[in-house]
């Protein structure tokens, strides 16, 4: 067997552990600078929102022989404010404005045509208005607010409150994360990116889910036994799943990472980064949260409660009778044999001194008469008689 199925079978029988839950100040403090940074993000930078989002104009022209400046150009011609202009592929330039009317659509497309030396024919014309984004808005935020109700509904039944909220406390952090750094990095909110964001809450969960139900098992009917703590239990169940929970995040972030660095780097696969950068963040959030946020806080939740205070005090006392143990030992047998040595030498000095003042004489003394031997001892080897052959026995 390699070294690491020997090092997952120690983990998972408990012969090598490491102390997670014990350590909660550490992760929480590391989940909180990632989290301030991310807020600062979302406050300073905001989020750049899509067309589908806010509304406005969105024109795709073929690029043989423009540039991306050819075009805002162009656009500030028009009129139009606040125009962003974006290279898509090689051969593509992606303009964005805020909403136009009918006319100056028609003007803006025939001076692209103009200016790019491409048909009027050839340039895509998507525009959006500022409630149709709105409407989208709300009804993404409604999606997710039904989709987190019902996961609490269900991890309450099928676990229990506490483990629904140690969930939902991972999932708010992922999401934070993710979206903070979305708005640092500056790459555009599309339907593409709430599909990401939608995807890795799904792998948030079922990471959490999977690591709960090892920590149920861990600790069903814990407080009629006094060896583990909650916790200790909980942190066990940690260390059997974490080389899981760790390879299935590593092979979920090889092809997303894939798409991210080497599409988008290479090939300029632009209509893709939005979705690989939302799975990228969210994956390595999910797995940190599932391990070093969720299950820790489930502990402090449960290590309030009467009956695992009790069992902790139990668990305590338990290992502190076992180290008093040797010594008390020890120190009893130290006794013992002083007054064994007392007595004796008691005796010894009762021979030498023979009757004295104050005591009577030997004759007073009491004397022990000797216990009289049974007659089966007397005898020395006692002799079993000899059972008959079956033959002869009547």
């Amino acid at each position: 067997m390699s070294r690491v199925g020997n090092f997952t079978n120690k983990l998972y029988r408990g012969e090598v552990s490491y102390d997670i839950v014990g350590r909660t100040k550490l992760w929480y403090a590391i989940s909180a600078v990632i989290l301030l940074l991310a807020i600062l993000g979302l406050t300073v930078r905001g989020l750049n929102l899509g067309i589908e989002f806010r509304g406005g104009a969105e024109f795709i022209t073929p690029s043989p022989t423009c540039t991306v400046e050819q075009v805002r150009d162009t656009a500030g011609k028009v009129g139009a404010k606040n125009a962003i202009t974006q290279q898509v592929g090689s051969d593509r330039i992606r303009l964005q404005t805020e909403t136009l009317s009918a006319a100056q659509s028609e003007q803006m497309v025939a001076e692209l045509a103009t200016t790019c030396g491409t048909k009027a024919e050839d340039i895509k014309v998507q525009l959006v208005g500022a409630t149709w984004g709105s409407e989208i808005t709300k009804k993404a935020l409604t999606g997710l607010v039904v989709f987190l109700i019902a996961v609490v509904i269900f991890l309450s039944i099928y676990f229990e409150w506490r483990m629904a909220a140690a969930a939902m406390v991972a999932l708010i952090h992922d999401v934070v994360i993710t979206v903070g750094i979305y708005a640092l990095v500056g790459f555009e909110v599309t339907p593409a990116t709430v599909i990401g964001v939608l995807t890795i809450l799904g792998f948030s969960l079922y990471d959490t889910v999977v690591v709960f139900d090892k920590v149920k098992e861990n600790t069903k009917n814990i407080t009629g036994q006094s060896k583990l703590t909650y916790s200790e239990a909980a942190n066990l169940a940690l260390n059997q799943t974490l080389v899981r929970s760790i390879n299935t995040s590593i092979v979920a972030l090889l092809p997303v990472a894939a798409i991210l660095f080497v599409g988008v780097g290479l090939l300029g696969a632009g209509t893709l980064k939005d979705l690989a950068l939302a799975l990228f963040i969210g994956l390595l959030a999910g797995t940190y949260s599932s391990i070093f946020v969720a299950t820790p806080f489930l502990c402090q939740l449960k290590e309030r409660q009467p009956q695992m205070k009790a069992l902790h005090s139990r668990v305590l006392a338990r290992r502190a009778s076992a180290k008093r143990g040797p010594s008390t030992l020890v120190a009893a047998g130290a006794v013992g044999a002083g007054a064994a040595s007392g007595a004796a030498a008691a005796g010894a000095a009762g021979v030498g001194a023979g009757p004295t003042a104050g005591t009577g004489s030997d004759a007073d003394a009491p004397t022990a008469t000797p216990r009289k031997e049974r007659p089966h001892r007397q005898g020395g080897h006692r002799n079993q008689p000899k059972k008959q052959p079956r033959s002869k026995r009547s």
